[in-house]
């Protein structure tokens, strides 16, 4: 067998393990019926935040299933990592343990002379140096399947403990109030007390975009008060007054705002149940040019980005991120909340609830 006929054979092969992964994910994603469904995924995300939100859940749907099999002790994983990771940690992968399959990047060298031009950028091939005057950079060209064990599926010396938030019913993690405040400020909004909800027309906060305002009902305890200006800095980090299709996607960007406050609180160690998404079917099928399935990825991706860009420049005690203590590898960044922004959802008039 010639070495291109084994190069297209493997390529192959990879193609039909990548289209099963998609369809697996396109089966998860439309499993997402109720909004209860959106929420475990949402949290379930915040306790994952080094992986994509495609990938946690991947990682969700065959945890579970390993789980009902009898291959996981617990329904829910805590620390991930590849099988090279945990044997860099002592740890081995339990025999009889298959892995859960997900998306790994596939990068690539590229050179260009021109790097503000994004057509001008080429693939170098493995071993081709760059030309003189070239710049070269890492990129993702694709991805492959690859797979990953949580530690229940793994055997060897315990790892690192990571301290976690222990809060009482009604407390806010210490320093989220004061963290979320900061970014309230420096987006050039002031932050103050409403006294009851009648002061808000009924709503526990509001961001007025013209007034340039946020308000916070004083009349709840720290941690109702902590979950509601977590969503108004949701509105601040994703939409604005000058959106120009600010009216119809209104239940989106509720969505969207929620969804951050519930990352944001659940990577804190705060009680996720007592958040409310609005059925799934409904906001996802609103979003034009876009199928449910497309609209709920989107959706998350752009909750994702928005609170993991809050959370890393708050300096407060998180619950881990999904990935093992002490592997030697950088941390993930997350892109700066300034990036997080789009063309859907605030309230025409000026108002965000």
């Amino acid at each position: 067998m010639s070495s291109n006929t084994a190069f297209g054979e493997k390529a192959a092969e990879r193609k039909t393990k990548i289209d099963a992964l998609h369809e697996k994910l396109t089966s998860t994603v439309e499993s997402l019926i109720t909004g209860e469904d959106w929420r475990r995924a949402m949290e379930f995300a915040a306790r994952f935040r080094s992986r994509s939100f495609n990938n946690t859940l991947l990682i969700y749907i065959q945890h579970y299933a390993a789980y009902e099999a009898g291959l996981a002790p617990e329904p829910m994983p805590t620390h991930v990592a590849g099988y090279q990771q945990w044997r860099d940690l002592g740890r081995n992968v339990s025999k009889g343990q298959p892995g859960y399959q997900i998306f790994a990047p596939v990068t690539a060298r590229m050179a260009s002379r021109e790097p503000a031009n994004a057509e001008s950028w080429r693939r170098l091939a493995r071993g081709e140096k760059p030309e003189p005057g070239e710049v070269v950079r890492t990129r993702m060209v694709g991805a492959k399947p690859a797979y990953v064990w949580d530690i229940s599926q793994t055997q060897g010396p315990p790892i690192p403990d990571v301290p976690a938030p222990k809060l009482l019913t009604g407390e806010a993690p210490a320093g989220l109030w004061d963290g979320l405040a900061d970014i309230v400020s420096e987006r050039g909004l002031t932050l103050h007390d409403a006294p009851d909800a009648e002061y808000l027309d009924g709503a526990n906060g509001m961001t007025h975009w013209l007034k340039r305002t946020v308000h916070v009902r004083a009349d709840m305890d720290a941690a109702a008060r902590v979950r509601t200006l977590s969503h108004e800095v949701g509105h601040i980090v994703l939409h604005d007054r000058d959106n120009v299709d600010a009216v119809l996607h209104r239940g989106i960007a509720e969505v969207e705002a929620e969804s951050v406050a519930l990352m944001i609180t659940a990577a804190h160690g705060m009680d996720s149940s007592q958040y409310t998404i609005p059925y799934v079917a409904t906001w996802a099928s609103q979003v034009p040019n876009q199928d449910p399935v497309q609209a709920v990825q989107s959706t998350a991706a752009r909750v994702r980005t928005a609170a993991l860009g809050v959370l890393e420049r708050l300096d407060t005690t998180k619950i881990p991120d999904g990935t093992p203590p002490a592997l030697d590898r950088p941390p993930t960044r997350a892109p700066a909340i300034n990036a997080a922004r789009s063309p859907s959802a605030a309230r025409a008039e000026g108002v965000s609830r």
